[in-house]
């Protein structure tokens, strides 16, 4: 019985045996809060959940959750502050990753510090750019937009080095392929850029951006998907009349979910299949893909799973400005953050597809050989079983999914501009639902509308 528990004891630290589960419960309620606008309660719920709902390995999701709500709770100091610490642990958390080399191909990626998604590490630099905006600081505000550009430019660099450190892995059987960055220009980074640019009177300068913003609709299809917004007016001037822009943030970004694939093994081959229902309601395997695995143990059965994105549905379908009482028209769409995220996120697919398999391989036949010492080294038939039942739950509980992912950024960015007479102007914004019922208003009376310079009105709703 003591070789039974010691066998067992080893797979679970070899194995990591505590289960690897992304935890949610700290999210529990929120929904509801964020449909009535309450952040403060928010951020309470998400403070008190620090211990309990974000272990030492999830600092940045703790930090991007919180410099998020503080950001819609209009607190641009606490918002940084948070912000900060997550751009800063973001790029620790990526240093870490690469230090740990050969041993990064075995680790299950929810035993690692989460070093953020990549559209998570561009678009805080959006929000902290908003909130130097709200402190009057143009020239920290631009040093956020142009970091959105340096790691554009990184994005794709980043990846290629992974995967050329996991090609050269002693342990890595299967080779990792590339996939080319499809997202080099951001709109709505450009967006702002052209209004700091036009406020500051560098009107060449907003033109280049304003160009940008339609190269974007050009260059980048699979991400602007829809009608470009017309900006045509933007560096158009009336003297004696003032721009109001207009930013709206509607919805939720992705969240992550799991698919369960399965691994077969042939003299040499490794088969990776998804399980399917037949018409009769049976199960059937239907072969995905297939590698070369020298001398892999055949007729072997293993199971594991693999994140993928989905995407949040927003009950808001159009959202309207109005000035002193009067409708003022919709604002239009400029950014889907969701295209956005499942476009970056396809970047470290391949090199998450391809260390799993490589770890659940790996992991699977240590068990098959410590299974087959079990029934050499255990009299008792029934034991034995038990033995090796007890393996397969531990090697079955590091295979889960990481989803972890932060919750807090929007899903969708509405632009607009409308010119008034200059002074003290009502402005109210409505979230509109499909069936043309208002799901939300957000109102700011009393808003000084100055000639010149930026008159932004920022507004949200996360549903």
């Amino acid at each position: 019985m003591k070789k039974i528990l010691f066998m067992i004891l080893l797979l679970s630290f070899l194995f990591g045996c505590a289960s690897m589960m992304t935890t949610t419960k700290q999210f529990e309620g929120i929904s509801d809060m964020l449909s009535r606008g309450d952040y403060e309660a928010a951020i309470i719920q998400i403070e008190g959940a620090k211990e309990t709902g974000y272990t030492k390995k999830d600092k940045v999701l703790y930090y991007l959750d919180l410099g998020m709500l503080y950001f819609y709770a209009e607190n641009s100091n606490k918002s940084n502050e948070y912000l900060e610490k997550a751009e800063f642990a973001i790029e620790e958390n990526y240093t870490k990753s690469l230090s740990k080399g050969a041993a990064s191909l075995l680790l299950n990626d929810n035993a690692l510090e989460y070093a953020g998604e990549d559209y998570e590490n561009i678009y805080l630099n959006i929000f902290k750019a908003l909130n130097y905006l709200e402190l009057g600081s143009f020239d920290d505000a631009f040093v956020e937009i142009r970091r959105i550009d340096e790691k554009l430019k990184l994005m794709e660099a980043k990846y290629t080095s992974l995967a050329d450190q996991m090609n050269k892995n002693k342990a890595g059987k299967i080779k990792i392929k590339g996939e080319k960055n499809k997202f080099h220009n951001d709109a709505l980074g450009r967006y702002l850029s052209l209004l700091l640019y036009r406020a500051e009177g560098k009107i060449d300068d907003a033109r280049i951006d304003l160009n940008e913003i339609g190269n974007a609709w050009q260059k980048q299809a699979q991400i602007y998907n829809f009608s470009k917004p017309n900006l045509s007016n933007h560096l158009k001037k009336d003297k004696n009349r003032a721009k109001i822009n207009f930013l709206t943030f509607t919805g939720r970004s992705p969240f992550k979910k799991a698919k369960t694939l399965y691994i077969h093994t042939l003299k040499n081959t490794v088969i990776i299949a998804t399980s399917e229902q037949s018409g009769e309601g049976e199960s059937k395997l239907d072969e995905l893909d297939s590698f070369y695995w020298h001398d892999v143990t055949p007729d072997l059965h293993f199971k594991f799973q693999l994140p993928y994105m989905q995407v949040n549905k927003s009950k808001v379908a159009k959202v309207r400005v109005k000035v002193d009482g009067l409708q003022k028209g919709e604002l239009e769409l400029l950014e889907s953050i969701s295209n956005v995220a499942k476009t970056t996120y396809k970047l470290k697919e391949p090199i998450t597809y391809i260390k799993t398999i490589s770890r659940t391989v790996i992991k699977g036949i240590a068990s098959y050989k410590a299974k087959g010492r079990m029934e050499k080294n255990i009299s008792s038939p029934f034991l034995a079983a038990v033995a090796k039942f007890a393996t397969d739950i531990v090697v079955d509980s590091t295979e889960n999914a990481d989803l972890r992912i932060a919750r807090f950024f929007p899903a969708k960015a509405y632009v607009g501009e409308i010119e008034v007479e200059p002074g003290i102007h009502d402005i109210t914004v409505e979230f509109v639902g499909s069936h043309g019922t208002v799901l939300f208003v957000e109102e700011y009376p009393q808003f000084d509308i100055q000639l010149g310079g930026l008159n932004l009105v920022k507004s949200c709703y996360l549903r």
